[in-house]
Parts: C-alpha cells; sequence; structure tokens
C-alpha cells in the first residue's frame, strides 16, 4: 500500500495481493484515525462478503474467487475497545455483469484499488447491542 494525506483526505493505492480490511487497519492504527469515512474502487481476485438476518440474528457469508471489479466500497472507520473498528460494505461486478456484494468480511485486489480515507474531527465508539445483535455507534 502507498499513500499521500491531503488536507483531511489519505488516497491509499493498494497492490495486486493486499487485503483491503488489513490495509485500512493497518493506516488506521499507524495514523492515528479514530473517525473517517471510507470509499474506493478497483480490482479484486476474492471478495467474502455477509448477510446480516435481523431475525436470527446472524451473518450469511458468501465467498467469490473470481475476476471482480470493485465497483463500491464504502463505510466507516470508528473504535470499539480502543482498536479500529472497521464497518465496510463492498458491491463487486462479475464477469457476467452480475453484482455481489454485502458487509465486508475480505477482498483481495487482483490489480489495484484507490481508496479515499476522508478523516472527521472527533471520535466514535461501538457498543454491541444484545436486542439488535450488532455493534452500533455508540455516541456516549
Amino acid at each position: 500500500m502507498e499513500y499521500q494525506k491531503y488536507a483531511d483526505t489519505y488516497v491509499l493505492r493498494l497492490a495486486p495481493g493486499e487485503e483491503i480490511l488489513t490495509q485500512l487497519c493497518a493506516l488506521a492504527e499507524t495514523e492515528g484515525i479514530k473517525l473517517a469515512e471510507v470509499t474506493g474502487i478497483g480490482a479484486l481476485r476474492e471478495l467474502a462478503v455477509c448477510v446480516f438476518d435481523t431475525v436470527e440474528k446472524i451473518y450469511y457469508d458468501n465467498v467469490f474467487t473470481q475476476p471482480m471489479e470493485l465497483l463500491n466500497l464504502s463505510g466507516t472507520i470508528t473504535e470499539m475497545d480502543e482498536k479500529p473498528y472497521l464497518h465496510l460494505h463492498a458491491a463487486a461486478g462479475d464477469g457476467k455483469g452480475h453484482v455481489l456484494g454485502g458487509h465486508l468480511k475480505r477482498a483481495v485486489v487482483s490489480a489495484t484499488a484507490e481508496i479515499l480515507v476522508r478523516t472527521l474531527d472527533g471520535r466514535i465508539g461501538r457498543k454491541f447491542s444484545s436486542e439488535i445483535g450488532l455493534n452500533l455507534l455508540d455516541f456516549g
């Protein structure tokens, strides 16, 4: 991963074989990012996403290992237990134009990924909600 900072935004370029969540977590730790929004595009060779069932309170996993275009990466960087907490969603297109997506668990770059991380002043933590079954934003 290579990156530059411009005002409040980091511009990242990921290389083949790099995993997006791993690189974003490393950036957040290295640069001390406590609160940010993330957007990106690129090309992938592996994508693991999941969908949360609000009734069962479980995730259903989907793994794709094929050439894909990362059409949209979006989400946030916050904190939980004083560590970076990434909440990202991804949509990717396959060779036939079908869109695959969900809550991002893993994404391995095939050619490149271009990601913007716009930092925001302040900090927001996360707290588990047993009612919903997810780690929610905690403004307290």
